[in-house]
């Protein structure tokens, strides 16, 4: 039987202002342009009001701004003051997610000097090699694996095909999504001639608690010492973190990112999709860079880039916005070079005459 909860109870759980009837019956959630009566949905900021018109759904979660909305078309509404936690906090009441118990199954390979913490589920396939250590709680989805003297901390959960490399960390309520690999190496060489030589990457990554990363994202391990993803911090899929890096805390990485070596990235950084970011340079605190900007020099705390190389993102604006006059520019440009052509010879042939 579907839950079913009264919409009181649910501004209750969201810690939210009921504005409306609190007998109102909910059975699930869906966006707002799918849901249909019995569901809850909502809307994120005051720009989608004109989607309440054709909405369907018998509640809608809405910000503090919509305090003074009154209830129409037999809808009903809860205030709070983050309509998307509010809403994360409801998806998990109606939508939980399946997670398999603990235990260890047959078909996994779990090395005898391998430590496992209390209620840790490991899955069909997967290997925790000698020396690793799995906090408890943790989860281990098939096909996962754990090199030798590898840590995952206590909650952490690692769907399937993650790959841990050895002696890297993973802390405490980590999300690492499927064929993620934490440890690879690092991609380093010494020429000789035509010759490229290996250099060994002996270092580790060390992923702090609280973080989450995206499938087949991949962190390389430090060439020597560490590379280190801070606290809070949320990667997105098929994003490129090379050895050495430092990412601060709270950071947000958008999807095929890639940054070099040695690089260090602040606290609170806002990356858009297919950044990228050279070796060796600094980006600030609260820095927020544009989708497919090239960053090619260090940037100051609290600045916002765009472009290749990345500029001020207002320069960058105003840059763009010429770009499609070019070729008429251009045109233009000729003309005008064609015609002070002219007026030289022009004047030249004025000035000869008046000689004679």
């Amino acid at each position: 039987m579907a839950l079913q909860k009264r919409l009181e109870e649910l501004a209750h759980l969201v810690n939210g202002r009921l504005i409306g009837r609190g007998d109102t019956v909910i059975s699930g959630v869906a966006t707002i342009e799918e849901a249909a009566p019995g569901a809850i949905t909502f809307l994120s900021d005051q720009r989608h009001l004109k989607l309440l018109a054709s909405c369907r759904a018998s509640a809608i979660v809405i910000g503090e701004w919509g305090e003074g909305v009154a209830p129409e078309g037999g809808k009903d509404y809860i205030a709070v003051k983050n309509p998307q936690l509010a809403f994360a906090a409801l998806i998990e009441l109606f939508r939980p997610a399946s997670m398999p118990a603990p235990g260890v199954h047959p078909k996994s390979e779990v090395h005898p000097r391998a430590e496992l913490g209390e209620g840790v589920s490991v899955g069909a396939f997967a290997v925790v090699e000698e020396g690793a250590r799995i906090g408890p709680r943790a989860i281990l989805f098939p096909n996962v694996y754990v090199g030798r003297n590898a840590s995952v901390g206590e909650g952490s959960v690692l769907y399937p095909g993650v790959a841990v490399r050895e002696d890297c960390v993973v802390g405490s309520r980590v999300i690492i999504h499927c064929n993620a690999v934490v440890g690879s190496d690092g991609f380093g060489y010494a020429r000789e001639g035509r010759a490229y030589h290996k250099i060994p990457q002996r270092g580790i990554v060390r992923i702090e608690d609280d973080c989450e990363i995206g499938a087949c994202a991949t962190i390389d391990r430090a060439t020597l010492g560490e590379t280190v993803i801070a606290s809070g911090t949320k990667i997105d899929n098929l994003v490129q973190i090379a050895h050495n890096v430092k990412v601060g805390r709270d950071s947000v990485i958008a999807a095929q990112t890639g940054i070099a070596g040695s690089a260090r990235i602040g606290s609170g950084v806002q990356f858009g999709g297919q950044v990228g970011v050279v070796g060796h340079i600094e980006v600030g605190d609260g820095v927020m860079i544009g989708a497919k900007s090239g960053v090619t020099n260090s940037v100051p705390d609290g600045a916002v880039v765009s472009g290749i190389p990345a500029i001020a993102h207002k320069e960058w604006l105003r840059a763009a916005a010429i770009f499609g006059k070019l070729p008429e520019l251009k045109k233009r440009i000729s003309e005008l070079k064609k015609r002070i052509s002219e007026l030289e010879k022009r004047v030249e042939e004025l000035e000869g005459n008046g000689k004679r």
